[in-house]
């Protein structure tokens, strides 16, 4: 049997549970009362006067609070239900992500009233693909009734789904290598962070350039710098997310002992303790087989 075969076989079993329970006839634990509503519009911050007083009515949103049956529950979900989940499991949709619902209100319900309810499988999806995986939609509804008069109907969704397979994590961009910058780069392959000195005037630059930014001559040489250095400067990555990134994090303008600035990373202590005036030390971190970085961690003093 083909992949395709095998998912329309699975289809036409799950279609055959629309119709059947899904939780056998419930009642409400309480009836429909005044403190329930007024806890509920004191959350909400709902002022309207139909939900007080001797005439008072439950807000038409509370249809599902009168079902719930708390943290021990109601008798429980039928066979049909729990066979149709355990179809899916064995399919590999293992996972679940409830995504939406929806209600209609046939009358106001009002303190004094006891419902009753039962639950159905209204129907289930054909196989869809979505950011989340592969699946199928589950709808289940909910019939509310008091004294047998129906008051409100509940569906509610959930998808089931096998998880798609995540992507694997982006690399860190890649430097930009040149002829002007290319023993910077193999300084810091060698764990040496080398600063250009301009041999004329004597004047330490950072980033790499082919001349003195003071002078303009072309002729340099290079001082290993300590590593030591304080954050002159920073910012906090929140938005936009970078794939290879996880945000929030640091981004500093580090200030090294030999007078240049340098943008790097600090490490070692969380984003929200980076501080204007931070002691960092230079450290050399690997981040996959072809990328070394110079980054900065907070010293303790």
């Amino acid at each position: 049997m083909s992949d395709e075969q095998a998912h329309d076989e699975l289809g036409r079993r799950l279609k055959e549970f629309e119709g059947r329970p899904a939780a056998v006839a419930g009642a409400g634990k309480d009836p429909v009362n005044a403190p329930m509503i007024r806890h509920w519009c004191e959350a909400l911050g709902d002022t309207n006067p139909a939900y007080t007083g001797p005439d008072a009515i439950a807000p038409p949103t509370m249809l599902q609070a009168w079902t719930m049956g708390g943290l021990t529950g109601h008798r429980g979900r039928t066979g049909a239900y729990d066979e149709l989940l355990g179809l899916l499991d064995a399919s590999g949709c293992t996972s679940v992500v409830a995504t939406d619902c929806e209600q209609e209100y046939l009358r106001p319900l009002r303190p004094g009233d006891e419902v009753a309810f039962d639950t159905v499988i209204e129907e289930v999806s054909a196989r869809k693909t979505t950011r989340l995986g592969t699946g199928y939609f589950v709808t289940t509804r909910m019939e509310v009734r008091v004294g047998g008069e129906p008051v409100g109907t509940h569906r509610f969704r959930v998808l089931k789904y096998a998880p798609a397979p995540r992507a694997p994590r982006a690399l860190r961009p890649r430097p930009v290598v040149n002829r002007d910058n290319a023993g910077f780069w193999q300084g810091v392959a060698e764990h040496r962070f080398l600063v250009q000195r301009c041999t004329s005037c004597g004047t330490p630059r950072h980033p790499w350039l082919p001349g003195c930014n003071a002078c303009g001559s072309p002729d340099w040489d290079t001082v290993e710098a300590s590593g030591e250095g304080t954050v002159h400067s920073y910012v906090v990555l929140h938005h936009p997310p970078f794939p290879a990134f996880d945000p929030p994090y640091a981004v500093a303008l580090v200030e090294l002992a030999e007078g240049v600035r340098v943008v790097s990373n600090v490490i070692g202590v969380p984003y929200d303790k980076v501080r204007i005036g931070l002691p960092v030390r230079l450290v050399f971190r690997r981040y996959d087989e072809e990328l070394t970085l110079p980054v900065f961690e907070a010293v303790e003093r």
